[in-house]
């Protein structure tokens, strides 16, 4: 798996977490990346995003940490004539040059795809900008969920809208990028030409709307704040506490895991209840069904409950925290570690898949 990419080599020209992800996950699967960032501003902003128990004395952060690995890093100022000869140099050994620039400033350091090809014709120029509607507005990831109906959906009645607590909107264009970048790839193999791949994050927020938005052009369902709650399933999103206070998701999707949740929970009146006969009733009467279900799981603790329903095969996960979910076997097996300009860190891997030849 770290070989995959081996004869890569990538020039990383962005900065905070979406391009520099990108090219962390070419990073982890071997290609040489080789990230340029400012010398007169400190370099990559997020250098600077510390939490307030974080190291000030270091000038790297751990937001920085979990979006740089395996990467050579170089001080060149893009706008310098004195640089220009490196950076150069640089994009001619690049198969691929990613950039996130502000609108205009392309142009500005005579790095538009079309600079670059003159250069490097085989390179791909990957690109990530803002708006696709507007692409002179600065675009930050809370914005986006805001624009794209994310924030709007998201929280509950008593909340007001609520962004997601990660930056959703670059990784989901993060992955776009990445999609994009091998299509061109492959192409690059067949006709031996490079090109330009370009996502915006607004479009990369709206793909992401998926069902929610196919509720909306199909039945005319304009979705509203409703906690975990699924729109169209039940009981699916309800978290329900249990004797030891913490919580349990369900995710039943269809008649006979309902039925075997009530038979676990013992609440057989439940299973042959009118109210609750098919899923379609379960979404118009799900309030009455939570209140008969949440009264059954505070007998017991979450780990009893969970034991049952994972031996029933009913969907349904614990409510974890950040320590308890570092803490399994699946994030463990995860874990990178590397030294950064003298620093130990430690990130989780980018690559959640695997590759068997």
């Amino acid at each position: 798996m770290n070989a995959l990419f081996k004869d890569l080599q990538i020039l990383d020209l962005s900065t905070v977490l979406a391009g520099p992800s990108v090219a962390t996950f070419f990073a982890e699967l071997g290609a040489t990346v080789i990230k340029v960032e400012n010398p007169n501003n400190g370099g990559d902003v997020t250098r600077s995003w510390k939490l307030k128990s974080e190291d000030t004395t270091s000038d790297i952060s751990a937001y920085f940490c979990a979006v740089n690995y395996n990467k050579q890093y170089r001080k060149l100022d893009l706008g310098s004539a004195a640089h220009r000869q490196e950076l150069e140099a640089l994009i001619v050994q690049s198969d691929i040059v990613i950039v996130n620039f502000k609108h205009g400033d392309d142009v500005k350091f005579e790095l538009t795809a079309a600079d670059v090809h003159r250069l490097q014709p085989q390179a791909i120029y990957a690109s990530l900008h803002g708006f696709a509607s507007d692409p002179r507005r600065v675009a930050y990831d809370v914005v986006l969920q805001a624009e794209s109906g994310h924030m709007y959906m998201n929280g509950n009645a008593q909340s007001g809208p609520l962004k997601m607590p990660v930056a959703m909107i670059d990784v989901i264009a993060a992955h776009q990028l990445k999609e994009g970048i091998l299509c061109g790839l492959i192409a690059r193999e067949r006709n031996g030409k490079g090109c330009k791949v370009s996502c915006s994050l607004e479009q990369a927020a709206l793909t992401a709307l998926v069902n929610q938005a196919t509720n909306f052009l199909m039945a005319g369902h304009l979705p509203q704040a409703s906690g975990s709650l699924h729109p169209n399933i039940a009981p699916y999103g309800e978290t329900m506490p249990c004797a030891d206070g913490k919580h349990i998701v369900l995710a039943v999707g269809s008649d006979a895991q309902f039925k075997t949740l009530c038979k676990i929970l013992s609440c057989d009146d439940a299973a042959s209840d009118p109210r609750f006969l098919s899923n379609q009733l379960r979404v118009n009467n799900r309030s009455d069904l939570f209140s008969i279900l949440s009264k059954a799981f505070l007998q017991e603790s979450s780990t009893h409950w969970m034991s049952q329903l994972i031996a029933g095969n009913v969907p349904a996960g614990a409510v974890k925290n950040m320590a308890e979910v570092m803490e399994t076997q699946a994030a463990q097996s995860m874990l990178l570690k590397e030294i950064i300009d003298g620093k130990e860190t430690t990130r989780l891997s980018g690559v959640a898949f695997t590759v068997e030849f």
